[in-house]
């Protein structure tokens, strides 16, 4: 079934398009989500609600994402393996399309020992690969993962995480390949750095023709600090920070360092817009939405496209 998906019409259309990313409060209190949301309204044009991230308790991605609907804007919920038994994830996406939310990302989710609550059990009863076959199923087939039929099946535009740099690095687009072959439609890549790196997975990404068969939109994160840049070098599995952006930042005035790390930012994702394959950006300013705006501009990417422009 066509999903009503406002970022798959854009992508269809052949848009550059710029997604980013709200982390829900750690309370009850909408106004937080909706003062971040307010931020990157007419900036991008669809906004990932985390779920849990880093095992923490936060509002739930669901809630988070009715919220931004009710303010008119493009929400992608974030559906996590390790809370959920597959009764839940299949019962949550129905009640997801029902609200009108219909993009979803499918993720495995943070260990519960980085977070609050180390003492929690997972649950991880399906992967992140099973649970886009399991939407694709509900969504394209009209049956429940049992086999029973939907009445009413879920309207959703399907997505998945990637990560370019992770070791073996060839097995990267291996893995790209896998969740094509499961159903998946759009990837959010993890922040890209080293763009060279990058440009040899998009290479590889071409040669199989994945390009064609999902919509990529590559990660960037701005980095207000040297000591951020050096952390995401030195303590983020899988991320690969060259050594002449930390030097880069090092080498102007300290009170200029946040500058700079937008100027890097818009840097890269100009460079991103010429890579064939590449349909979008994903821009994570965590917990600095105030600052999108600043890169989306800089980078060229205002305003933004309608779905009949």
């Amino acid at each position: 079934m066509k999903s009503a998906s406002r970022l798959e019409m854009l992508l269809e259309k052949g848009q550059f398009v710029v997604t980013s990313e709200c982390g829900p409060p750690r309370g009850s209190d909408p106004e937080i989500i909706k003062k971040k949301a307010e931020l990157l309204k007419d900036v991008v044009d669809a906004i990932n609600v985390t779920d849990n991230q880093t095992s923490v308790v936060r509002m739930s991605s669901m809630a988070s994402c009715a919220l931004l609907k009710q303010m008119g804007l493009e929400p992608i919920l974030q559906m996590v393996c390790r809370d959920r038994n597959r009764i839940a994830l299949q019962s949550d996406i129905l009640g997801a399309a029902a609200l009108g939310i219909n993009n979803v990302l499918c993720l495995s989710g943070d260990h519960q020992c980085f977070g609050d609550n180390p003492q929690a059990k997972n649950v991880y009863d399906l992967d992140s690969i099973q649970l886009i076959q399991t939407f694709k199923q509900m969504r394209d087939e009209g049956t429940f993962l049992g086999g029973d039929p939907i009445k009413g099946q879920p309207q959703i535009f399907i997505g998945a995480a990637a990560n370019p740099f992770a070791d073996p690095f060839e097995f990267r687009v291996v893995r790209l390949a896998k969740k094509a072959a499961a159903g998946v439609d759009f990837v959010q890549t993890q922040c890209i750095y080293n763009m060279d790196k990058f440009e040899k997975w998009m290479e590889m990404v071409r040669d199989r023709g994945l390009d064609e068969k999902v919509h990529i939109l590559a990660g960037v994160t701005p980095f207000k600090s040297v000591g951020m840049a050096n952390y995401m070098k030195n303590k983020v599995p899988g991320m690969d920070v060259p050594d002449e952006l930390i030097d880069r930042l090092k080498a102007v005035p300290k009170e200029n360092r946040q500058e700079e790390g937008i100027k890097i930012c818009v840097e890269s994702i100009q460079r991103l817009r010429e890579m064939k394959g590449v349909h979008g950006v994903h821009i994570m300013a965590i917990e600095w939405e105030e600052k999108v705006r600043e890169i989306v501009e800089g980078a060229g990417l205002l305003p933004r496209p309608t779905t009949e422009s």
